[in-house]
């Protein structure tokens, strides 16, 4: 029976994704690499650095700059973001996630976040919904990035939960691979063919029930 439903962020939780592209055109721009909404599909999910990497992929190759000269780049991508998250508030929130995690509450199920974002604690403190979560993964000391399993499975351990009670929420495919290499059932959110290897895949967060999760 399901104990926990373990959650990504950006995508699932709050749409943060436009402010990681606009943030990462910027640096792409700046080092002349071409970088669109759709070579941007491939970021979604992985670490900062592999991030950068991606985009490098698409230039000059990941290995022509060295690795202090990639911190920099993921650091200033990062204060971009930053400035552009704080002004998240309460009312971004995805419609349904709310709901779905006060039935949740209600039905004594765990709730988990396995984002690899650094910036997660600051995201969830201003939409105001940490008080719904019985744990929060920390990406800085996840050792490895989606599609590693390691936040799933870190989030397992602190919940004290086997890998078949457990479901993970994703919008990506790398945290789809994630979920899967953790054990558990994964529920993608979104577009049907990226996430194809999902145990279900739904449009929005607004058709997440208790009882569709259960069935799984």
């Amino acid at each position: 029976m399901m104990k926990a439903v373990i959650f990504d962020l950006d995508g699932v939780i709050t749409d943060t994704a436009e402010f990681h592209y606009k943030a990462w055109k910027k640096i792409a721009d700046e080092l002349g690499i071409p970088f669109d909404a759709s070579y941007n599909e491939k970021l979604k999910g992985v670490s900062r650095m592999e991030s950068l990497c991606l985009i490098l992929d698409n230039g000059p190759g990941r290995d022509s700059f060295t690795l202090e000269e990639k911190e920099k780049y993921c650091e200033k991508k990062n204060e971009i973001y930053k400035k552009q998250i704080k002004d998240l508030t309460p009312d971004d929130v995805l419609p349904g996630i709310k709901d779905f995690m006060q039935e949740l509450k209600k039905n004594n199920i765990l709730i988990g976040l396995a984002s690899v974002s650094k910036n997660a604690p600051e995201i969830i403190d201003r939409l105001e919904i940490d008080d719904l979560f019985d744990y929060m993964a920390d990406a800085r000391v996840v050792k490895n990035s989606k599609p590693e399993p390691d936040v799933f499975i870190d989030n397992l351990i602190n919940l004290e939960v086997d890998s078949s009670d457990a479901i993970g929420i994703e919008d990506a495919e790398s945290g789809i691979e994630a979920i899967h290499r953790a054990g558990m059932k994964a529920v993608g959110i979104g577009n049907k063919i990226i996430l194809k290897n999902a145990d279900i895949v739904l449009s929005s967060a607004r058709e997440l029930t208790f009882q569709k999760m259960n069935s799984l």
